[in-house]
């Protein structure tokens, strides 16, 4: 049984189409890539697993459930999703990391928020410093370790590095492998950059105007040389500073 499973999805706002019959699989453990030009509803497709978008028809099903026959805080404890630009709360990064599990009625220790701390690379010495005080790479590493505090089973990314530079991209990509490895967390990674894509998946998905145009291996889909060529043209048009 796949980890999650889309099947038919459509999904409208504002009167048109956003995603048009997406159906896909994602296995536990898989990190899969979604790429695609701006407006092919890469965004909207992470928004609706997590029910921030309530689609038009079709299914979406977490562990073989319907999302839809969940309760929404039950959903949002086990698929976490980490957005482009991160906000950090007031207060210390101990408190971030807690903020979640608090509102789930978990406490958690000290000991626990330096284990998730360790988790993505977050050194111990920040525990009690104003999240305010954080760089770019550490917010968003904070924002990781918030999402992992409700045990989730799926992580959704939605371009986690895309306002970063490439040491703090560097630094977040290491973190979400290593948990990737350490605890065969599922994840779906929206991304813009191909050879951020070519580093960190398993599977990619190219979509384009709300449609599935392909999905396949990293290395079907985006080797130099032999890949798809509609996947190498969207890498063409992100070298010239195509956004998503």
């Amino acid at each position: 049984m796949p980890k999650l499973s889309i099947q038919n999805l459509n999904l409208r706002r504002g009167g048109a189409t956003v995603l048009r019959d997406v159906s896909l699989d994602v296995e536990a453990g898989e990190l899969l890539v979604v790429i695609g030009p701006s407006g092919s509803g890469k965004s909207s497709l992470l928004r609706c697993v997590n029910r921030l978008n309530d689609i038009d028809a079709g299914s979406i099903h977490l562990d073989g459930r319907s999302i839809y026959d969940m309760p929404v805080t039950d959903l949002r404890r086990q698929v976490g999703m980490m957005f482009q630009k991160t906000a950090a709360f007031e207060g210390t990064v101990a408190d971030n990391i807690a903020f979640g599990a608090r509102l789930g009625g978990e406490t958690l220790s000290r000991g626990a928020i330096l284990d998730l701390m360790a988790q993505v690379s977050l050194e111990a010495e920040l525990l009690d410093k104003p999240a305010a005080e954080l760089s770019g790479g550490q917010e968003q590493r904070l924002a990781i370790a918030r999402a992992l505090a409700l045990h989730p089973s799926l992580l959704l990314l939605d371009e986690p590095t895309s306002s970063l530079d490439p040491i703090a991209t560097n630094h977040v990509e290491e973190a979400l492998m290593r948990l990737r490895e350490r605890s065969n967390l599922t994840m779906i990674w929206v991304s813009h950059a191909i050879e951020q894509a070519r580093r960190v998946g398993s599977r990619v998905l190219l979509l384009d105007d709300g449609r599935v145009i392909r999905e396949d291996t990293v290395s079907a889909m985006l080797d130099p040389e032999a890949g798809d060529r509609r996947a190498l043209a969207f890498a063409e048009g992100d070298k010239a500073g195509l956004q998503s």
